[in-house]
Parts: structure tokens; C-alpha cells; sequence
């Protein structure tokens, strides 16, 4: 059992040393990119709620 965990280490180890981290620009990139995802996706929803509210308050004969 410990020779499969100690093999498994060395496996992961190697395989750590292939990765390739991205660089600050990258990184700094993605992160504006999730952020303006984010705030748009939030506007999207905030006007489907909006909308879909509407339409209830006016089935239902409330609000007014």
C-alpha cells in the first residue's frame, strides 16, 4: 500500500513540474473578463426579474 502512495506522489510531483502558470497580464485579462461577465449577467437577471414581476403583478391584477 505504501509503495502505491509513495509512486502516486512522485507521479503528482512530476506532473507539477509540466505546468505552465499563467502570467500577470493573463491573469489580470481574465479576471476583467469575469468581472464584466458578472455585472452583465447580474443586469440581464435583474431586468428578467423586472419583467417577469410585471407580468405576474398584471396576471394576478396586483400592484395597481
Amino acid at each position: 500500500m505504501s509503495k502505491n502512495v509513495t509512486q502516486f506522489f512522485k507521479e503528482v510531483k512530476q506532473e507539477g513540474k509540466k505546468v505552465t502558470w499563467p502570467g500577470r497580464k493573463e491573469v489580470t485579462v481574465t479576471t476583467i473578463i469575469v468581472f464584466i461577465m458578472v455585472i452583465f449577467i447580474a443586469m440581464y437577471l435583474m431586468f428578467a426579474d423586472w419583467v417577469i414581476a410585471g407580468v405576474i403583478e398584471w396576471i394576478l391584477g396586483v400592484g395597481n
